[in-house]
């Protein structure tokens, strides 16, 4: 999608959007006929709110145009209402077969940020991956090409290009990781899909099956054993901040395809488990999105990236692996993999590296859809400060978190009789003591949270900023923390 700017509207063809808070369509000041327009709208009960839309025809100077008002609401904030504004335009007019869409912002008092937000949300709202349709109809072909914003007032279009178009960039990325199948999408063409980001100043590191034997990452190795395809662990650092600084990490589960392996899943819905390296997906995103905008901070990504399959080689339930912490794991359950996983990648990058943060992504658990359905990720950390933190960049980039506890009453139901702990506890509580066993191998001194995004990597519903199908989830929020913990 191009994003472009203008102090006003161009000439020719193109479908003209305007935003009404409430009845109050300051833009529609220049329409030739706004009485048949005010009827047209009051006879599709149009009343501006917030994410509405209704089109008219209208004789514009000689020129037929489509007339799209949106609603922006009466009580939203002005980001809320741009990004509303932005998706929802596109979304309407994306298959419609208008080829180009000016988006005019008169009389809105937008600041900046806000009128480059119209832009984000539009160019979000826009992606598609349409790479193994070979017969679509026309009708189903998008025909958008271009959108201007015109009325932004000065900074818009820098604001635009400096801040918020690499995060676009980067939340491409992570949906194309997410949408992709997993005979596309493995651990060794996942590796091979983020090469690219060397060009951007990113440092890049790759563990293979044999080197991760040799730290003892029994955890991990464990997970993938039943697979034909070998495992790796993706390390990306980003030098953005002072020599010396001491770095954040983020980790990323990444199974490319969750069988469960002994442990079979129902064959209902297994197709889905390609997300199941969302949390990868969305650590590789950022760290694009980072490195365009050339954040001033020092950043380590690490996705742990395995095949989780049924196999005479997979590991079985009451296995025991030595994590390369070297705590044991009893394997209860093969279809708990995930946290078997980060397991090894934050120990690596805590001995490695000596963060002073992690913060995990994963689509965890079930368990978390049953507390939190596909509204919020589930947030675990028993640092208050970062939990805060985290909550005011969730609420910032609308990556929308909800905090759940952590106890010791929880951390006991994972005891294990043979090992130091079992990779699960019963049915109850199942998000919390997953992020119990994960909390068991972050070291002493360093902060961590844990992100269950498991209802939240895909959905099965639009919204302003995504169709349905990969959210990108996570990339905007993580970008968000580092903009204001790292770099302010």
């Amino acid at each position: 999608m191009k994003i472009e700017f203008a102090v006003s509207r161009p000439d020719g063809d193109y479908a003209l959007v305007i935003p009404s808070a409430g009845k109050a369509r300051p833009a529609a000041s220049s329409i030739g006929d706004k009485g048949k327009v005010e009827a047209a709208l009051e006879r599709q009960r149009f009343d501006g709110d917030l994410g509405s839309a209704a089109e008219v025809f209208i004789d514009d100077g000689g020129t037929t145009r489509r007339l799209l008002v949106v609603g922006t609401g009466g009580d939203s904030t002005p980001q809320d209402s741009a990004e509303k504004l932005g998706g929802t335009a596109v979304a309407r007019l994306l298959k419609s077969g208008e080829t180009r869409a000016v988006i005019d912002l008169t009389g809105l008092n937008y600041d900046a940020d806000s009128a480059a937000r119209v832009a984000l949300a539009a160019a979000l709202r826009s992606w598609r991956y349409d790479r193994y349709h070979t017969k679509l109809k026309d009708k189903h072909k998008p025909t958008l090409k271009s959108v201007t914003v015109v009325g932004a007032g000065d900074g818009a279009a820098d604001r635009w290009k400096n801040r918020w178009q690499p995060l676009v960039d980067g939340i491409d990325l992570t949906r194309s990781l997410v949408t992709e199948p997993a005979n596309i999408i493995y651990p060794e063409s996942f590796v091979d899909r983020c090469r690219d980001l060397v060009k951007l100043g990113i440092e890049m590191d790759v563990l293979d099956g044999k080197q991760m034997k040799e730290l003892g990452m029994g955890a991990l190795l464990g997970v993938a054993q039943g697979s034909v395809r070998d495992g790796r662990l993706l390390v990306l650092r980003w030098n953005g901040g002072k020599e010396g600084e001491t770095p954040t990490a983020f980790v990323g589960k990444g199974v490319t395809f969750d069988t469960g392996g002994i442990s079979i899943k129902p064959a209902a819905g297994m197709e889905s488990m390609k997300w199941d390296m969302g949390g990868a997906g969305a650590v590789v995103g950022a760290m694009k999105a980072l490195a365009l905008r050339k954040a001033k901070a020092n950043i380590i990504g690490v996705c742990g990236l395995v095949e989780n399959m049924p196999g005479g080689n997979a590991q079985r339930p009451g296995d025991v692996v030595t994590t390369m912490s070297g705590q044991t794991v009893e394997v209860i359950n093969t279809d708990a993999e995930g946290r078997l996983v980060l397991a090894d990648a934050i120990t690596y990058v805590q001995r490695k590296y000596r963060p002073a943060t992690v913060i995990d992504l994963a689509t965890l658990t079930g368990a978390i859809l049953v507390s939190l359905g596909h509204e919020f990720a589930g947030l675990f950390t028993p640092d208050d400060e970062l939990a805060g933190k985290l909550l005011d960049a969730a609420k910032e980039s609308g990556d929308k978190l909800w905090r759940m506890p952590l106890a010791e009453p929880f951390d006991r139901l994972i005891d294990s009789q043979i090992a130091d702990v079992k990779n699960v506890g019963p049915r109850e509580g199942g998000s919390i003591t997953a992020a119990q066993f994960i909390k068991r191998f972050v070291e002493d001194g360093v902060k961590w949270a844990h992100l269950d995004i498991a209802g939240m990597a895909w959905s099965d519903k639009p919204s302003s900023t995504y169709d349905k199908g990969a959210t990108g989830f996570g990339v905007r929020l993580i970008d968000q923390f580092v903009a204001a913990n790292l770099e302010a």
